[in-house]
């Protein structure tokens, strides 16, 4: 546009910025699209989508020594691999200091982390919103349940998520496609536990981004059950940037995107009190360029939307725009996982499984629920399955001959597993900062992480562990062994809660409506604005919690209170 003048500016481009485009340009507004990585466009960018493991130069799975070296930060978990290095960030390039160790596991393209993201997506309940106002921790959300609920079905029949109504208090159910199936091990499991704990815990199939009927009208086909989600799917089987959003703001004509665009700044007016703007680094060129708007949408993941903020300062502002809190940087969440239980499952042998089902069972939260009382606060939930083995357990020391061929058309025997994912409190000093003394490949400042968990959650993971084994062995489930894999803040790839929102400007960086207090027109819908974490994957709030605060801003730019 003439001026590099637009009426809103989306920072980001991943699961809520593709939200944020799409909103803002189907309610009729001219929207630039900013990210700093390059574009990645549907089907055609997808290059290692329909390959075969023979077709990798290292077969794809384990890490070479060379990406070991490389890849420092990603090599810490399972994201190093040959078949979606591309979708992840060169460590070397974009540092950062860990004043306590913090995996920090990022995408910059476009589409960002939608491309890889796991697609569980679920609801949060009633006592997710109201928990902190009630225990006294943090600041209590300035939203209820009730006020994103109808954002929550919006999103959701977008989307396309799929799963079973089960008609719990303590995960509500949604606008849900045709739920994929348990195998026969999981349901005998899932009845199981359902009796032995008369009714009060509850195993279904995991609710995910994975559409099981086709969407014409997005030019999306139903999942093929390849499992292979994460190097980008050619039939648009799963929500993403490049599958849903882009596509539907593109088609308004309203949208443009400017990849290799890194938002150093967002431009602040002290006499209007609001935003004018951002400043650009081209991450090519290394030229600076300002673009301006009338809304700012900071869709740039939590931490690097806190980052933007803390680098807007200015002579008002020392710490950053949002920084009159205190709150900016602080309060950072994650969900703290790596740890259950598994074992073997006997019988069965004249059963299988159907394709690659890209999703696995759910065992809600249970602690902390009714009348359970434990000696932490808040809980966790299960995610998990059963499979059959592959056919190297029928081999033993054979491996050449007749027997290794027929071996490989034999599977092995049946195994049951599940790992927990708990819910972390808001602490003010798990915080994040500006380090100035250390610069990235642009001469940019990076962030300092100062991050842990604490008793609370170290509490929680023995329950986690404990409960895990107890409920594979009341299902029947052999030989079954506990672990507690090395955790890493960071690793849940869930950071959120740097410019949470809250109630009161003295201690939030948001409102109700995701707006910055200290400027009403620049909003985050990120991660970033998370008051808690609840122990569910967050990404379908942030779609809802996008969509609402998109449909907010127009309507006050319409009324020009913005």
């Amino acid at each position: 546009m003439a001026d590099n003048t637009y009426d809103a500016i989306v920072v980001g481009s991943g699961i809520s910025g593709g939200w944020a485009a799409k909103e803002l340009t189907e309610k009729g507004l001219k929207v630039l699209m900013l990210e700093r990585g390059r574009n990645i466009e549907h089907v055609k960018g997808y290059v290692n989508a329909n390959k075969d493991t023979w077709e990798f130069p290292h077969r794809g799975s384990k890490p070479t020594q060379q990406m070991l070296k490389d890849y420092p930060v990603l090599k810490r978990d399972y994201p190093l691999n040959e078949t979606v290095l591309d979708y992840w960030v060169k460590d070397k390039e974009c540092p950062y200091v860990e004043t306590k160790p913090f995996a920090w596991f990022r995408g910059y393209h476009v589409g960002g982390r939608s491309l890889t993201w796991g697609r569980q997506s679920y609801r949060w309940n009633k006592w997710d919103f109201d928990a902190n106002g009630k225990e006294g921790i943090g600041v209590d959300w300035p939203i209820r349940y009730e006020d994103l609920a109808p954002w929550y079905s919006y999103a959701e029949k977008f989307a396309g998520i799929q799963g079973s109504k089960e008609g719990l208090d303590v995960l509500p159910d949604g606008e849900f496609l045709p739920a994929m199936e348990m195998n026969i091990v999981e349901k005998d499991v899932a009845a199981r536990i359902k009796e032995h704990y008369k009714g009060q815990r509850h195993m279904f199939i995991g609710r995910s981004a994975n559409i099981t009927e086709p969407k014409p009208e997005q030019n999306r086909t139903n999942c093929q059950y390849r499992n292979r989600c994460w190097r980008g799917c050619p039939y648009g089987a799963y929500f993403s940037t490049q599958s849903a959003t882009l596509p539907a703001a593109m088609a308004t004509g309203n949208l443009t995107l400017r990849p290799f665009s890194i938002v150093t700044k967002v431009i602040y007016d002290k006499n209007t009190k609001k935003a004018t703007g951002v400043e650009v680094l081209d991450a090519e060129t290394n030229k600076t360029y300002e673009y301006k708007a009338k809304i700012i949408f900071l869709n740039a993941s939590a931490f690097n939307s806190a980052w933007v903020l803390m680098n807007s300062a200015t002579d008002i502002w020392p710490e950053g725009l949002g920084s009159s809190s205190g709150e900016l940087g602080h309060n950072v969440m994650d969900h703290h996982f790596r740890c259950g239980a598994s074992g073997r499952v006997d019988g069965y042998d004249d059963k299988y499984i159907f394709g690659y089902r890209p999703t696995g069972i759910y065992i809600p939260r249970f602690r902390n629920v009714y009348s359970d009382k434990r000696d932490y606060v808040r809980g966790f939930g299960y995610q998990g399955g059963a499979g059959r083995s592959g056919w190297g357990s029928k081999v033993a020391e054979l491996t050449i001959g007749g027997d290794f061929k027929d071996a490989l058309g034999e599977p092995g025997n049946w195994s049951m597993g599940m790992t927990a994912f708990g819910e972390m409190l808001p602490y003010h000093d798990n915080k994040i900062s500006l380090d100035k003394n250390v610069k990235d490949k642009w001469g940019l400042p990076v962030l300092n992480m100062d991050v842990e968990i604490k008793e609370n959650e170290l509490k929680m993971r023995k329950d986690m562990i404990a409960d895990a084994k107890e409920m594979l062995e009341a299902a029947g489930v052999k030989d079954v062994y506990t672990y507690d894999s090395e955790y890493q803040v960071g690793m849940g790839i869930h950071e959120m809660g740097t410019a949470r929102m809250g109630r009161d400007p003295k201690t939030s960086v948001l409102n109700s409506h995701n707006q910055v207090w200290d400027a009403p027109n620049v909003f985050v819908t990120d991660g970033a604005c998370m008051t808690s974490a609840s122990c569910v994957n967050p990404s379908l709030t942030y779609m809802a919690l996008t969509a609402r605060a998109a449909d907010y801003a127009v309507s006050e730019l319409k009324k020009g209170n913005i």
